[in-house]
């Protein structure tokens, strides 16, 4: 009787925590989903707004200096990676997420309100440019945070599943911002989008960071207080003890990030610049591969459990050196939405095999003390440099008529994030968070034997 009782109040616990970490895994997530949201509406809304901040030139050299400033907020992100780790790992998780919200609040609405350039010239882009800082600071440090939080809530044995929620509300800010763009152009013309429609989705965002700042404001801190207490937490001393594993994650990660954009956010410009389809067209190709290739988020994760992460990244690394030339150029000789639907599959399902694991993969490599800092330090660095370069990069290649140099780039890139996954210890055995810890050592061993 009492064994009987005893094995019912610990599945009754069991139960119970497992719907604790369910709902603090829905409710930092929804977090992640809005900021996403707000920094992706720009864009998908450049297409519009590029004239009234950048009236000179041709539709590519407008389109070409609204990506500079998308590429400068990602600079930002450096900073937001150290600043919010830090505050990560010495005050809490929780704190520094509610933080990061609050800025992209502050950022959306900021946009919404901007002056064009032919209300007061050149300060116009300038006080644009100093909103995506804002924003670029603010998602600099969510995905540290948020990837860390998600993994360390996670339930073990099932950690890859859970934390590719991560990526489903990653993609899903940037499918809401492409479905609200479908919206709108079902309701304005392009002449009001132009004029003052690109503006209602930065004021929605600014509202939905609200509701999210809420919903975070009841999650638990994953955190111990020994480990925020410690007085190594969140250092550049203690993060460098780990620098082998610091460069390893921005190995696999430039490639994983410049692979993403391209299939992604810079795909409706290639589609109207290049394959020379529609802008309402190219939108909705782009949106129906976003929603399908969320959606198989979770599947990469949890095969992630059961293969290993080390094959995973594996798999989207080689796959992807060997894609990208002849998809990038099929997708660009072709006018047929169907097939164009096709091929950007294909990219974005080797890439899932990376973003269905992006933040536990690089969490397992990092101890408590320095999670938050060392995941978001080493993707904002490598996110910046390669994904938030992607599209100026590519619209500057096709203005000179060099553009498949860019695919020839990306394939580089992600043959260095092949070197990295090789290099990378299985976490099952040499992790963090469910293996021995001994991820550095593990990573002196792999390093002498490539030496040798």
């Amino acid at each position: 009787m009492t064994g009987g009782a005893g094995t019912i109040s610990h599945a009754a616990a069991e139960a119970a925590d497992s719907r604790r970490r369910i709902k603090a895994i829905v409710a930092s997530s929804s977090g992640n989903l809005v900021e996403w949201f707000d920094f992706y509406c720009y864009a998908f809304f450049a297409l519009y707004f590029a004239p009234v901040f950048f009236p000179e030139g041709d539709d590519t050299s407008q389109l070409l200096k609204s990506a500079a400033v998308f590429a400068v907020g990602f600079f930002m992100r450096p900073i937001g990676g150290w600043l919010f780790g830090r505050i990560a790992d010495r005050l809490g998780r929780k704190t520094s997420m509610l933080i990061s919200v609050l800025m992209m609040c502050a950022g959306s609405l900021m946009i919404a309100i901007l002056p064009t350039y032919a209300t007061v010239g050149y300060l116009a882009p300038a006080l644009l440019l100093l909103a995506r800082m804002i924003q670029g600071l603010s998602v600099g440090g969510e995905y540290g945070t948020s990837a860390t939080y998600m993994s360390e809530i996670a339930l073990k044995g099932r950690r890859g599943f859970f934390a590719s929620f991560q990526y489903v509300t990653l993609i899903g800010g940037q499918l809401l911002a492409s479905l609200v763009l479908i919206i709108l152009q079902s309701f304005l013309t392009a002449q009001q989008l132009t004029a003052w429609g690109w503006r209602i989705p930065f004021v929605i965002g600014a509202i939905a960071a609200v509701v999210a700042l809420y919903l975070r404001s009841s999650l638990d801190e994953t955190a111990t207080k020994e480990d925020l207490a410690n007085k190594d937490s969140g250092t550049f001393a203690a993060l460098f003890k780990h620098w082998r594993a610091f460069c390893v994650v921005l190995a696999y990660t430039a490639g994983g990030s410049l692979s993403f954009y391209t299939f992604t956010t810079y795909m409706p410009k290639y589609l109207f610049n290049t394959a020379h389809i529609d802008k309402v067209t190219a939108s909705q190709i782009s949106t129906a591969a976003l929603f399908v290739y969320m959606i198989i988020q979770p599947i990469f994760g949890w095969l992630s459990d059961r293969i290993g992460r080390k094959a995973n990244m594996l798999l989207y690394s080689g796959l992807g050196t060997l894609m990208v030339v002849p998809l990038m150029t099929a997708i660009g000789a072709t006018q047929n939405p169907y097939l164009a639907f096709a091929l950007i599959m294909v990219g974005l399902i080797v890439i899932s095999f990376y973003t269905g694991i992006s933040g536990i993969v690089k969490a397992e490599l990092f101890p408590t003390q320095v999670r938050a800092l060392g995941v978001g330090l080493s993707y904002a660095i490598a996110n910046s440099l390669f994904g938030g370069t992607a599209e100026a990069v590519a619209l500057y290649l096709k203005q000179v008529g060099s553009e498949s140099t860019f695919f020839w780039y990306v394939t580089v890139m992600l043959g260095i994030a092949f070197i990295g996954s090789l290099i990378m210890p299985n976490p099952k055995r040499h992790g963090y968070l469910d293996g021995d810890g001994t991820v550095e050592e593990a990573l002196m061993r792999k390093t002498r034997l490539s030496a040798a």
